[in-house]
């Protein structure tokens, strides 16, 4: 068997799994000052980028095959006219950073452990016109669309990633790709990630299967073919996700008896019982993704798009009598877990119901045809698009309203768009201006333009956008809603400057967001709209200083809103790094450093699980603690590995943990290993 063959089989028989070359999740992050990260390459021209930041140690082999042999590209540069050519990245930066919300910046929010749901900490765009389906936290841990990469390798490419992490998170990830001929590339990506509970009398069970508390199967496979003379290209992948977790509701609080005898009550308690007992939740999405164009001239070229998505979401509650119980606890009585209400039209009263049951799946086929091009004006050059794109989608839901009695109900539709866009750009081959208009026949519209350059980003962005499927309508053992909302306004403004002097960079950022008819789910879990507009203002900072071998870098967010009522936001947000990197015995490169984090405290939506969606609550405050983890990036050649002790100022100074959601405690002191392994041949 030869090394190749053996490793192959090693990683694929390894129960865990992530990140790296295709990572899943990858993509724009939400929260970041709009626009940034976007490619100011001239259309029509080749680039090339490394996707590596400026403070890490890059890749410098002579061998024959390596970084520099085995490329990439994205729809959207493709899409642009822009040709711009990646390179697989090969720095130590961030390698430490396995977790997904760590990946994102911290700018998710999610329930303390790998594999539970996730949502913005800040209001984001919709990330198009037209009704979505509404179930989207678990959304973030497969492979995205836009983000996948098409490879062109002079040589099979294999990268395989494992991360033991602390307290039972681990995942593991492989992908391979390799050239058919010169014009055709085929490859695949596998990962699986698995994850435990970290509380409850569960976690003494023998049986490995009763501690599990999340896991996750993902699935890409794409290729990618160019024509000889170039006039034809062909992008296609199927993204696949099979997501499955126990609910467990948080953690209950406790007692902890002290030396005199007496007890005290015990909120941050890692060893208590959770909320929820016997619920259990899925998520399945099939995505199949083609884009195809044919270059009539360079003035002159067609392109299609088509999208065909399914998705499933299902719940189950076996438990539900148990789950309804009040519990009495130190801090006083809590009520059962799910609302009730015999005077609120939106609320169902369960009863004698002992399970909960409900199934909700939905479909769309989506499909854009257009036309784009590039001409030069001297130095300068423009490239435009004109598309024409229509969705056909339903949703179908079936839950049950008695032991075995099932209703159902679903809502299907076709909506038509039509847009524009234009790209402007100067002659410095740095700056670029752009526009886009998007019309939705019947309603809705977007509107947005942006100007980049060395020195200054900044845009401008108008939306109006159907509520989700969810939104509108909901019917469960639970909740039962059908309301006829008005279109979501949003007016988003944004800024930054990017100032260099020397070593010392420095980003200064103004984020303005102007909501209009603003959906949310209120303290009970019910959807709601708000009347009228409100505005919320982030200002934003952020820095990268390195001064020899010693980095010191981060970002800084401070929020202001005109209502806190139905937006919750924490006023401050902080990332900060500090960062030594070496070469030691000549081979061995060294990054080790200190992650922090923190969010000011403030009363941060709750999860309801039946729905799938955050909701108000303002009976506990979360957040309010500065997080720190302890890390060491290595590389050797190019096999990068990490060790990290994460939650390393636990029970120092701050006490023994925190809140991250309502009733979810992050994670304790943990230690993590992870090794990232590139083959080019």
């Amino acid at each position: 068997m030869n090394q190749r063959v053996f490793l192959i089989c090693l990683a694929l028989s390894v129960s865990v799994l992530s990140r790296a070359q295709q990572f899943p999740g990858g993509g724009q992050l939400p929260g970041s000052f709009g626009g940034f990260g976007g490619q100011t390459g001239r259309p029509g021209s080749f680039t090339s980028g490394s996707g590596s930041s400026a403070s890490g140690i890059d890749d410098s082999t002579k061998v024959i095959y390596g970084p520099k042999s085995t490329r990439y590209r994205l729809e959207d540069d493709i899409l642009n006219n822009r040709k711009k050519l990646y390179t697989v990245d090969t720095t130590m930066d961030d390698v430490h950073r396995f977790l997904y919300v760590q990946r994102n910046q911290n700018l998710y929010q999610d329930l303390g452990n790998l594999g539970t749901p996730m949502r913005p900490v800040f209001v984001t765009l919709p990330a198009q016109l037209g009704a979505q389906t509404g179930y989207s936290v678990f959304a973030p841990y497969a492979y995205q669309t836009m983000a996948v990469k098409y490879f062109n390798t002079k040589s099979p490419f294999s990268d395989m990633y494992l991360a033991l992490g602390g307290r039972n998170q681990n995942i593991l990830r492989f992908d391979f790709t390799q050239n058919i001929n010169p014009r055709l590339n085929a490859g695949f990506a596998v990962q699986r990630f698995t994850s435990q509970k970290q509380f409850g009398g569960i976690l003494n069970s023998s049986n490995s299967s009763d501690r599990l508390l999340a896991q996750n199967w993902g699935f890409l496979g794409h290729t990618n073919y160019t024509s000889s003379n170039d006039k034809y290209t062909l992008l296609l992948h199927f993204i696949n996700m099979n997501h499955e977790l126990a609910e467990q509701g948080g953690v209950l609080p406790g007692e902890t008896l002290t030396s005199d005898g007496s007890t005290v009550v015990n909120l941050i308690n890692y060893d208590g019982d959770p909320r929820l007992t016997s619920v259990f939740g899925r998520e399945i999405r099939n995505d199949w993704h083609i884009y195809q164009q044919f270059v009539l001239d360079q003035g002159v070229q067609l392109y299609h798009r088509l999208d065909y998505r399914r998705q499933k979401n299902y719940f189950q509650d076996d438990a539900v009598l148990q789950n309804q119980t009040p519990v009495e606890t130190p801090i006083g009585t809590l009520p059962g877990f799910y609302p009730t209400g015999l005077n609120n039209p939106n609320l169902v009263n369960l009863g004698d119901t002992t399970r909960i049951e409900q199934d909700a799946r939905f479909r769309q086929l989506e499909n854009q045809v257009g036309l784009k091009g590039v001409y030069q004006l001297g130095e300068s050059s423009f490239n435009y698009r004109a598309y024409l794109r229509s969705r056909i989608y339903g949703q179908y839901t079936r839950y049950n309203t008695a032991e075995t009695a099932y209703n159902e109900y679903e809502t299907r539709r076709v909506e038509t768009f039509l847009g524009g866009w234009l790209g402007y750009y100067f002659p410095d081959s740095l700056s670029r201006l752009t526009a886009e208009a998007e019309y939705q026949v019947g309603g809705g519209f977007r509107l947005q333009g942006q100007f980049e350059s060395r020195l200054l980003t900044g845009g401008y962005t108008a939306m109006l956008v159907q509520p989700t499927l969810l939104q509108e309508r909901f019917q469960s053992p639970v909740y039962f809603w059908r309301n006829n909302f008005r279109l979501r306004g949003y007016n988003h403004a944004y800024g930054q400057l990017n100032l260099q002097y020397k070593k010392l960079r420095l980003q200064p950022g103004l984020d303005y967001m102007l909501l209009s008819n603003y959906i949310y789910f209120d303290t009970e879990g019910i959807a709601r709209q708000a009347s009228g507009s409100f505005s919320v203002l982030r200002t934003g900072l952020g820095y990268s200083l390195q001064v020899g071998k010693f980095l010191t870098s981060g970002q800084a967010y401070y929020t202001v809103q005109s209502r806190s009522d139905i937006l919750r936001t924490p006023p401050v947000f902080l990332n900060a790094r500090l960062q030594y990197e070496f070469l030691y015995a000549k081979v061995l490169y060294i990054q080790t450093g200190i992650d922090l984090h923190y969010k000011s405290a403030y009363f941060a939506d709750a999860y309801m699980p039946v729905t799938q969606q955050f909701y108000l609550q303002n009976r506990q405050r979360v957040e309010g603690y500065l997080l720190a983890d302890v890390y060491a990036n290595l590389r050797v050649n190019r096999t990068r590995l990490f060790i990290k002790l994460t939650h390393a100022n636990q029970g120092l100074l701050q006490g023994d943990g925190y809140f991250v959601a309502p009733d979810f405690l992050q994670m304790r002191r943990g230690f993590a290993f992870g090794v990232d392994w590139y083959l080019f041949d």
